[in-house]
């Protein structure tokens, strides 16, 4: 039996003040990281926040699309649709 996953969408601010999730953002949740969005450490930060707030190993986290875009589609290995909602909601 294969593990349950999900696609998250999520739109990220880069260069604030401080990483944290906002909260929903329409149909995606709104992310915010301190990171710049150079070289890739933007992305960093929003798959170790995910991760860190959905209890999951930072490797369950990935980005499906939107490497270069605010507006990203995450993959979370491990965890359904309905459990990741609740955790989301838990965490903002």
């Amino acid at each position: 039996m294969a593990s349950p996953s999900t696609r998250v969408r999520v739109r990220v601010s880069p260069g604030a003040r401080r990483t944290e999730l906002v909260g929903r953002h329409g149909d995606a949740w709104k992310v915010r990281v301190a990171a710049a969005p150079e070289r890739g450490r933007a992305n960093e930060a929003v798959l170790d926040l995910l991760s860190r707030e959905l209890e999951l190993p930072r490797g369950a986290v990935s980005i499906a699309s939107g490497h270069a875009v605010r507006e990203k589609v995450v993959l979370l290995e491990g965890i359904d649709r309905a459990e990741s909602e609740r955790r989301l909601e838990g965490a903002s």
